[in-house]
């Protein structure tokens, strides 16, 4: 618990710390497009307020607030879809279905939890959206909606699990995680702002370039060997492994969402401008670290 307490000073002095600097380079850079950095360092504010109340309080806070987080970051899902009235009546059932996943979360029944949304969801969507409504547009909003499920209900309700999974190390464990995870966002994007020339997918987000993705996975890596063994009951190979499996996540995570954003948004600028600060932004990479970090970690240790 004192690690715990540590860590969330250190992490709240260096964002303090970070935070000015960004104010300072946005005021000498005029010519930089921040505006992905500053909607981060929101979110990063509102993590460590969460985790902080968490460890003072209760872990139900987290759990409420990741039931928040997972209703936004649908909900900013489904406004970029182009809709019909029926498509509406199919979003009603899967909003409904964030309630029920964060209820088996909360009574611990793992075999639900991991089953509930790809199997039983995933399911009666197609029943739902059929009885009554024709067949025109069937694929495209029974498919796109059930990736909105997958991505930002399965994906990061797996961040509340840990806590019910090990109750002595689950908090850590999300810290650990998502420091890293936002690490390597932070340092993927200053690098392909500065030095950034080869880029990933430059129709899609040309804030991603190859030398961003490599500096930040060596960066993510050491920091992950140096401060695993201070928030969990890793081994020291765990402690690289981490590292470099956390980066891939965020890389497959930020590209997925980006190329989602793309092909859900070509020729609507105005509702993609209103996008930039939506949740979707603070959550891509998590949507991909959180439950490949939890299975890994899973498979490989008894405390889980």
């Amino acid at each position: 618990m004192n690690n715990t307490f540590v860590t969330l000073l250190i992490i709240t002095i260096c964002l303090a710390i970070f935070h000015l600097s960004y104010i300072i380079l946005k005021r000498v850079q005029k010519d930089k497009d921040f505006s992905d950095l500053s909607v981060r360092i929101k979110t990063w504010w509102g993590m460590v307020a969460v985790f902080t109340v968490a460890t003072l309080f209760s872990p139900n806070i987290s759990l409420v607030a990741l039931f928040i987080l997972c209703f936004f970051s649908l909900k900013d899902y489904f406004s970029m879809m182009k809709t019909r009235k029926v498509d509406r009546q199919l979003f009603l059932w899967a909003y409904l279905s964030i309630p029920l996943q964060f209820y088996w979360i909360y009574i611990g029944w793992y075999g639900m939890f991991i089953v509930f949304i790809p199997v039983y969801v995933f399911l009666f969507l197609p029943l739902a959206r059929i009885i009554g409504n024709g067949t025109v547009g069937f694929l495209r909003s029974v498919s796109s909606t059930q990736w909105g499920l997958m991505l930002m209900v399965f994906g990061l309700s797996h961040l509340a699990y840990f806590q019910i999974a090990t109750p002595e190390y689950g908090a850590n464990l999300v810290l650990f995680l998502v420091v890293l995870t936002q690490l390597h966002d932070l340092i993927q994007y200053v690098v392909s702002i500065y030095i950034g020339k080869k880029k990933v997918a430059p129709s899609a987000n040309p804030n991603i370039t190859w030398e961003g993705f490599t500096v930040a996975t060596f960066v993510t890596t050491g920091i992950s060997y140096n401060i695993f063994e201070y928030l969990t009951p890793l081994t020291p190979l765990f402690g690289i492994i981490s590292g470099l499996l956390i980066s891939i996540a965020c890389f497959g995570g930020s590209l997925t969402i980006s190329f989602l954003k793309r092909d859900l948004l070509i020729g609507d600028e105005v509702k993609k401008a209103a996008l930039k600060k939506s949740y979707l932004n603070r959550v891509d990479s998590l949507a991909y670290s959180a439950p490949i970090f939890f299975h890994v970690i899973r498979y490989y240790f008894d405390f889980m």
